[in-house]
């Protein structure tokens, strides 16, 4: 009576595991990477430099700069707007950084059947 599932020989054959190899690297790789994007700090700045604000990698507003002549009480609407204009900004350039990390390494994909889902019937 034949063995069911698995592989002839009981074995994983060569290909496959020559990928759960190259799956565990690349695993490893991203958690370095997230590790190292997390540690990095965005800065951006609105209205000529009157608002800087600087987010972490984690997604965290790490600080917020005024300079005196924005602060103006009978304009709080405009500094409103600045802030969440330069923080908008550092998010933007945290993600744009995170996104091109990680494309770097789903990049190296291409011995993988060409890419996500290359080289799958489905």
């Amino acid at each position: 009576m034949a063995k069911r599932g698995g592989f002839p020989g009981g074995g994983i054959p060569g290909n496959m595991n020559n990928l759960m190899k190259q799956a565990q690297r690349m695993q490893r790789q991203m958690e370095e990477t997230t590790k190292e994007l997390e540690e990095k700090e965005y800065t951006a700045s609105a209205g000529g430099g009157a608002v800087t604000v600087t987010v972490s990698g984690k997604k965290e507003v790490v600080s917020v700069k005024l300079s005196e002549e924005v602060v103006d009480p009978d304009d709080i609407e405009m500094l409103e707007d600045l802030i969440v204009a330069a923080t908008n900004e550092a998010f933007r350039q945290m993600e744009e950084a995170s996104s091109q990390a990680m494309s770097k390494l789903t990049g190296g994909l291409g011995g993988l059947g060409g890419g996500l889902g290359g080289g799958f019937p489905f």
